[in-house]
């Protein structure tokens, strides 16, 4: 029955063979092959004549005219996309592998110190893309990612039509994920430099091509539209907005164009968003508009040039915007700002509710922050604000952003982030007492006017300067900082309420 079985197996994978063959030849026929010292014939398929399916001639000229424009728009772009290879070194600090060993008899192996850790250098190899934006006489100016070329000792920029060249860094910057290497080449070379289109233009079913050296497949190109756009990059730490793609993108895309279908680039692509590490139709770029001014900053200073406004943003639920008066309100929150910063030195005060800027509707925090971060230095800005209930608006001259200062706690006022006294507060405080009106006193930052005043977190605010406050909105107009010289604070903690020490503000 084994032998049996065994021959029934062999028999139908022949008869199988048999089938297919026969199915094949009787496709095939003699075709004369010239050109050699013997006539010989060959068996080729031969198609028949019909099309495997019926398309109107109309609806093909349709199809054929997207597929020339496809094509147009690859040929006419690739040219200035390139592959970016990178050389990174990466210390790594490893401990003695000995270090484990409770005790040796006779000291530690070859007298090593097994205590003390051992730092060892390592080099990294990677691939991104990226698409030449400009030219100055014999450099040449290429866009890509910080991750991509961010931190590397070394790098290659590889032209579409195999030229090779020694990259440099001009710039890079984490904040944005942005990066800018430059390489020299002759006027004769063949350089093309991408057009760079208006992102702002940009909509929702827009049909775009993204293009680089996805796994290092270079000079690739995937299709698809524009899935969304003002897409949040807070998931990456990244301040800027993002256009949402379905064409492919993998990893090695990074850096690359992506393009609308006039061969314009209208922004970078720089991260997916997967849970398997390949293209789940889940692409981001960062808007081109958002770039254009990177990039003459990289070239001018070799960095980016943030503009600084000087306040801290945070976002507040409803029941925060209903003590505010803003409910229903779009924009963003200003819950502390920075002394001698350009808003304090313009007008604007912590506990604004900034609704526009420049004319141009505020949404939330994080499309502030990047439009102020866009803004140059020296320039002067118009901010919308809600302030006691009432629009108003400032002009505010902005400063260039230093780490330094934005980092400096002693000049954010007031240093704490207040809170409305809600019924979960009040049972997480145990305060029984409903007669304990004001706001919590939330995150106090160490070196911070609040820290000098000994406020603590939990406290609870009651009156500023002696004038009770039982809400929000009555907390940050008694904060107000117009026609004092120091403010002091009403706390109530534990069944108890004591001022605080005066803060004194420098004129």
């Amino acid at each position: 029955m084994k032998i049996k079985s065994f021959t029934s197996k062999v028999l139908c994978g022949t008869a199988a063979a048999v089938f297919a063959f026969a199915v094949i030849s009787f496709s095939c026929s003699k075709v004369k092959v010239e050109g050699s010292a013997d006539t010989v014939y060959a068996d080729t398929a031969a198609a028949e004549n019909k099309p495997a399916i019926s398309i109107s001639s109309e609806s093909l000229k349709v199809i054929e005219a997207l597929q020339n424009s496809f094509n147009a728009i690859s040929s006419g772009v690739l040219p200035s996309v390139v592959e970016i290879d990178v050389t990174e070194k990466t210390t790594v600090t490893q401990m003695n592998p000995f270090e484990d060993f409770p005790f040796w008899f006779f000291g530690t192996p070859n007298g090593t110190d097994n205590k003390k850790p051992k730092t060892r250098e390592y080099e990294q190899k990677g691939l991104g893309s990226g698409v030449i934006v400009r030219r100055t006489g014999d450099t040449v100016y290429v866009l890509t990612n910080n991750h991509v070329a961010g931190k590397a000792t070394q790098i290659t920029v590889n032209l579409n039509d195999g030229q090779k060249f020694d990259g440099k860094l001009v710039g890079a910057d984490e904040r944005s994920d942005i990066a800018l290497v430059s390489f020299e080449a002759k006027k004769d070379s063949n350089i093309v430099v991408a057009a760079l289109g208006d992102s702002d233009k940009v909509k929702v079913g827009d049909i775009v091509l993204a293009m680089g050296a996805p796994l290092g497949y270079s000079q690739s190109v995937t299709q698809g539209i524009v899935s969304a756009t003002g897409r949040s990059g807070n998931q990456i730490g990244n301040l800027n907005d993002f256009i949402q793609t379905d064409a492919a993108i993998n990893q090695g895309n990074s850096g690359g164009p992506l393009v609308n279908i006039y061969g314009e680039v209208i922004g970078i692509n720089t991260w997916i968003a997967s849970s398997s590490g390949g293209s789940q139709g889940l692409g981001f770029s960062l808007p081109i508009n958002s770039l254009k001014k990177s990039i003459d900053d990289f070239i001018s200073k070799g960095k980016i040039a943030y503009g600084w406004l000087g306040v801290s943003l945070v976002d507040i639920t409803e029941d925060f915007k209903k003590e505010l008066g803003v409910k229903g309100k779009n924009g963003a929150f200003a819950s502390q700002m920075f002394l001698d910063s350009p808003a304090h030195k313009g007008g604007l005060q912590a506990g604004d509710f900034i609704i526009g800027l420049n004319g141009k509707a505020i949404k939330n925090q994080n499309e502030l922050v990047r439009e102020v971060g866009y803004l140059p230095a020296n320039k002067v800005a118009v901010f919308k604000v809600i302030r006691a209930g009432k629009e108003k608006d400032i002009s505010v001259t902005i400063e260039e952003r230093s780490e330094k200062v934005s980092a400096d706690n002693s000049k954010l006022w007031p240093g704490f982030i207040a809170a409305p006294v809600t019924d979960d507060v009040r049972k997480e405080l145990k305060i029984e007492d409903d007669k304990v009106k004001g706001v919590a006193i939330v995150n106090v930052l160490e070196k911070s006017p609040a820290a000098a005043t000994r406020l603590q977190n939990g406290d609870i605010i009651t009156a500023v300067n002696d004038k009770p406050v039982t809400n929000i909105g009555e907390f940050y107009q008694a904060l107000s900082l117009e026609g004092k010289t120091e403010i002091w604070f009403d706390v109530y903690n534990e069944g108890h309420t004591l001022s605080t020490n005066k803060y004194k503000l420098n004129k």
